[in-house]
């Protein structure tokens, strides 16, 4: 990581965060059109179950079929920043997409308090239908490279992220961004290589990461994470300290591109 933060290789890992786009890659503004030169972005509808989802999807420009990364939001909902870390994929290569988890409550609130209050009546077993449906919308996609596919969390969505590594035997790699961890019991189901994203001001967060190290190791998982030094919590969205966030970014791209195949 290039000295910016503390590396531990350990059996058991968390996938955590909030993936901001770093200054490196410059930041898209909020209000971008849908299409730019190197990417195309739309809005989606999903089926899944009775109900249909909104997804927002991000493609590259490229010949050929294209790896893939599922992004689960924040707390807040579908953002800007969800979008243009979706976006910001697409520029790197992978065609990604945004599920709103909250599409089944009307989709996100304008507000935050609002969406904090939905996100917390959610039933994990409907998360993992709508995540499967998301996954299996992009299987089905031809620009897509079937079964390459990640996923990223921040936040609330780092923990979705690694609870869905625990659900879905068929993904290939998952990245936890500040998120917490999963039943210890149903750690030994992961398949995926994933990658964990912490933040040294992060209490809350951290104090799980002992717990979850050995719940990891346990099962015989190999889970790298990093503890960010000096940030707090969604540091990858507020950019407190951009070279950290920067550094994250690259190592959360050098892990998809690593077990991706493109």
């Amino acid at each position: 990581m290039g000295g910016k933060g503390r590396y531990t290789a350990v059996g058991g890992g968390i996938l955590c965060g909030a993936v901001l786009v770093a200054a490196l890659y410059r930041p898209i503004p909020p209000l971008t059109a849908l299409y730019r030169p190197d990417i195309h972005s739309e809005y989606v509808k999903i089926p899944s179950g009775k109900d249909t989802i909104t997804a927002y999807l991000a493609y590259p420009e490229r010949p050929q079929p294209a790896p893939a990364v599922i992004v689960i939001h924040e707390i807040f909902g579908q953002s800007d920043f969800i979008k243009q870390t979706t976006e910001q994929l697409a520029k790197e290569g992978f065609v990604a997409i945004a599920p709103d988890l909250l599409s089944r409550r009307g989709g996100t609130p304008a507000s935050s308090d609002s969406a904090r209050k939905l996100i917390a009546t959610l039933n994990p077993d409907t998360i993992t239908m709508d995540l499967d449906a998301t996954r299996n919308f992009l299987n089905k996609n031809k620009a897509v490279r079937a079964n390459e596919i990640g996923v990223i969390g921040f936040c609330w969505g780092g923990g979705q992220s690694f609870r869905y590594a625990t659900n879905a035997a068929q993904l290939k790699a998952f990245v936890v961004c500040y998120g917490p961890a999963p039943d210890a019991a149903d750690m030994s189901k992961i398949k995926a290589k994933g990658l964990g994203v912490y933040a040294e001001n992060d209490a809350r967060i951290d104090a799980g990461l002992p717990d979850a190290s050995a719940a990891m190791k346990a099962a015989h998982k190999n889970y790298p994470y990093t503890i960010y030094p000096g940030v707090g919590h969604g540091f990858l969205r507020t950019r407190e300290k951009p070279e950290v966030a920067d550094s994250a970014w690259s190592a959360i791209i050098r892990h998809f591109r690593a077990n991706l195949k493109s």
